[in-house]
């Protein structure tokens, strides 16, 4: 099975990605493609299971089903962010589970992934995650070109890359497209619908609402590294703009 694994990743086995999910099946479905992408996999079938190894030896990427017995994963996302906030944490969860992935956004996941889903897709969303790894752990630089430079906001999509004033902001692949989408007009207002299918172009079952979730997530990682930055206007009705430069 090819995945069609991008020049950049000679160092990907480097990397040590957690599966935590109850269902042996997906689990083990998903190490044999992490491990064909060159990811050192390891499996867990809940989140005490998980956390009890996660405490002495705290993966690189996480990748976590919400619906688990003896602890779900929104307590060992939350866990997870307390001891070590930079871990990417990508969530498992059914497409009709609204709810869930609202809260799992608010626990501090860094993105999610809808069951059934793509193989193929969920790896993308994890060679992404350890990307923004690797930026956040001090690789700065962007060797392809800032096609948005605006204000204090450079964006790099090629390398999911976003500079606040200087400073790197780790966002989620849905995060940078939603930024993206809306610093490529500024000023202009996207609706909630827009904004989510720049999020998942390849997603025909748009959740307009969670689109609220992911901007407050990004407000807060600017806030992060700028506490005065004021970037987003919501617009009664319509959904939101940028306000860079007002």
């Amino acid at each position: 099975m090819d995945y069609s694994r991008a020049g950049l990743w000679y160092f990907i086995d480097m990397y040590r990605v957690a599966v935590v999910d109850d269902e042996r099946n997906i689990r083990n479905l998903i190490s044999i493609a992490l491990q064909e992408e060159g990811f050192d996999a390891a499996e867990y079938p809940d989140g005490e299971a998980a956390w009890a190894d996660f405490r002495q030896d705290m993966p690189d990427v996480i990748v976590l089903d919400i619906m688990m017995p003896r602890m779900n994963g929104l307590e060992l996302c939350r866990r997870v962010k307390n001891l070590a906030p930079a871990t990417p944490v990508i969530f498992l969860s059914s497409r009709d589970d609204e709810f869930d992935r609202v809260l799992g956004l608010e626990s501090g996941a860094d993105d999610y992934v809808c069951k059934p889903f793509s193989m193929m897709e969920l790896m993308a969303r994890i060679r992404a995650a350890v990307r923004r790894f690797s930026i956040s752990a001090g690789v700065q630089g962007c060797e392809s070109s800032y096609e948005i430079d605006f204000g204090p906001l450079k964006m790099c999509s090629a390398e999911l890359l976003c500079i606040w004033n200087g400073s790197p902001v780790r966002l989620s692949v849905t995060e940078h497209r939603i930024l993206g989408s809306l610093a490529g007009l500024p000023g202009t207002v996207k609706t909630r619908e827009q904004l989510m299918s720049a999020a998942f172009p390849d997603d025909s079952y748009i959740n307009e609402r969670a689109a609220d979730s992911h901007i407050k997530r990004i407000r807060k990682k600017i806030k992060e590294v700028d506490p005065s930055a004021e970037v987003f206007e919501a617009v009664y009705g319509l959904g939101y703009r940028l306000r860079i430069g007002e």
